[in-house]
């Protein structure tokens, strides 16, 4: 027979593993089943994201740019500002594995010998109508972008945006606004 103290180490064990599994999503977030590389590449504007460590020491001012180059590879050049206002760029480069699922690309920014080594998913989880605005994450949503061809987004697409986030099983809290006042500034 089971003491109490042993009841109650089995019921905590198995209240913690049903948080777990109610915390986290059992599927993969959606992926837009249709993209036009040639109206996805050019400049994208931050306007909010799940900090990550390789966005470390970037303060305001993100951007990404993508071009599309001849082999289909997309040329990626992402842009921010640090604190003391000196700008960071990091390049890389994106391609589509799978051209049946042209909304999961990969993309690294290490190259070596010739090679793009340790890629990271890229996956287009939503997109305006008129590629105004993209929404990015990866399958196990540590990652999140919301992206916009200007540096602001009017409040009803971002409620839009917030309701596809939650649906795909992201938490909006996680989500921090970058300031874009150096983009708004030059124009």
């Amino acid at each position: 027979m089971l003491s109490n103290t042993e009841w109650l180490f089995l019921a905590a064990v198995g209240l913690i593993a049903l948080v777990a599994m109610v915390e986290r999503p059992t599927s993969l977030p959606e992926v837009v089943e249709k993209v036009d590389l040639e109206h996805y590449v050019g400049r994208w504007y931050a306007i909010a994201h799940i900090p990550t460590w390789f966005e470390r020491g970037c303060k305001s001012g993100t951007t990404a740019t993508y071009t599309l180059l001849p082999d289909g590879t997309i040329e990626v050049v992402n842009e921010c500002f640090n604190a003391r206002g000196e700008k960071k760029v990091a390049r890389g480069r994106a391609w589509v594995p799978n051209p049946k699922e042209p909304g999961k690309l990969r993309v690294s920014f290490f190259k070596f010998l010739g090679h793009w080594l340790f890629p990271g998913n890229y996956w287009i989880l939503a997109l305006g109508p008129d590629y105004s605005w993209a929404v990015v994450g990866e399958p196990k949503r540590k990652y999140g972008w919301i992206l916009s061809r200007s540096p602001t987004l009017p409040e009803p697409t971002l409620e839009e945006i917030r309701s596809i986030l939650k649906r795909n099983g992201y938490e909006w809290e996680k989500f921090v606004p970058i300031d874009q006042s150096p983009n708004i500034e030059s124009g």
